[in-house]
């Protein structure tokens, strides 16, 4: 799939502005504040629906504007895509081809995208939370119904940890009675979510040990394991993990009473690395932990191809300056003539490389994007 143009309108720093892209690689150059970054931005939010920057839709609307528009025109194998995300102080509006859609979960998923910044590079050696943004987000992509059982499941847990600090204060009957319905409606979801994650994992294992191996001229092997605060068996089916689900509940009921919060669950979970079986993000160096962020990010773009028979766009946000001459290499390698990538930077001096020798490169400033080569 290629985004063959971008408008905007009222977006950030951008009053309009239209812009038409290459089938390879685009390039944006210029200084900071300029407006590089929100082009990049306003790509992710027509496929995601939303900012990977900020949760508060209304940032993304000009000053003193009463709303921010972004289309885009998508080529995708099986014919032309027309893809519109409209944000006003009211809310967000999604169209599929002129047609508005009911559901946003309806809506992701048409365009498939990989976002690789400076802040992913800490996937590995962040917080669980960032490593389940990236688990959910790109399975979202490829399972629109993953992010509705996800959007059940957080709307259920947020009515559970409500009724918990309540019941911590005093405890009735009829609140533990609804505790216990709670509890067995979020487990529907959570085993849901887990087995989805378990899966989507094995494939991106699947892809993410070749890179890895490759990148590190066969030195290092990377695995993965899912860590789940409930002890169940990657093969164990719905019944059983079902069964898991509602004896550790049993088990911690009081205890979460005490506290006032659900303490098991897929919110609790975490993704483990492990290169040349040492978990990286305590013991490895960080060129490791930044090499096994690669090997993720280059394995989702293969991961998506496999599941949707298309490549999805690349995203590099200011990137390759983080990336040293070996890795930067390999990436660029990678993506080479087959994955339409958008690149921000404020130089190219420096980058050697036949992939950005025949880019496109637009200078940016003042929120206007100008083709220059």
């Amino acid at each position: 799939m290629h985004l063959k143009e971008l408008q905007l309108k009222n977006y950030r720093n951008y009053e309009i502005e239209e812009v038409s892209f290459q089938d390879t690689v685009n390039v944006f150059i210029g200084e900071n504040a300029q407006g590089k970054t929100n082009i990049m931005e306003a790509i992710y939010v027509l496929g995601f629906a939303k900012s990977h920057r900020t949760p508060r839709d209304k940032e993304l609307i000009r000053w003193d504007c009463e709303y921010g528009k972004i289309e885009g025109r998508v080529q995708k194998r099986n014919g032309p895509l027309s893809l519109q995300i409209v944000i006003s102080q009211k809310g967000k509006k999604a169209k599929y081809n002129h047609i508005e859609q009911r559901r946003l979960t309806d809506y992701i998923g048409a365009l498939n995208i990989v976002m690789f910044a400076p802040e992913d590079l800490n996937l590995v050696k962040g917080s669980p939370q960032v490593r389940r943004r990236f688990i959910d987000m790109e399975i979202g992509q490829i399972s629109p119904v993953y992010l509705h059982h996800l959007s059940q499941y957080q709307k259920i847990l947020q009515q559970r940890n409500h009724l918990l600090r309540d019941l911590g204060r005093r405890r009735k009957s009829e609140q533990e009675m609804m505790l216990d319905i709670l509890t067995e409606q979020l487990v529907e979801y959570a085993v849901k979510i887990v087995s989805k994650r378990h899966q989507f994992l094995e494939m991106l294992q699947e892809w993410a040990s070749p890179i890895h191996s490759g990148i590190t001229k066969g030195k290092e092997s990377l695995e993965m394991e899912y860590k789940s605060s409930v002890q169940v068996s990657d093969s164990a089916d719905m019944t059983n993990m079902i069964e898991e689900y509602n004896d550790k509940f049993t088990k911690i009921k009081e205890k979460e009473m005490e506290r006032g919060t659900t303490m098991a669950g897929p919110h609790r979970d975490d993704l483990m690395l492990y290169v040349n079986s040492k978990d990286v993000q305590t013991y490895g160096s960080q060129g490791q932990q930044r090499t096994t962020a690669l090997s993720l990010k280059l394995a989702e773009i293969e991961l998506i191809k496999s599941e949707v028979g298309e490549y999805p766009l690349l995203l590099l946000d200011d990137v390759l300056s983080e990336l040293d001459d070996s890795r930067q290499s390999h990436l660029l390698n990678t993506i080479q003539g087959k994955v339409q990538t958008f690149v921000t930077t404020t130089s190219v001096d420096g980058i050697e490389h036949e992939t950005l020798k025949s880019a496109s490169l637009f200078n940016v400033e003042h929120g206007t994007a100008t083709l220059i080569k």
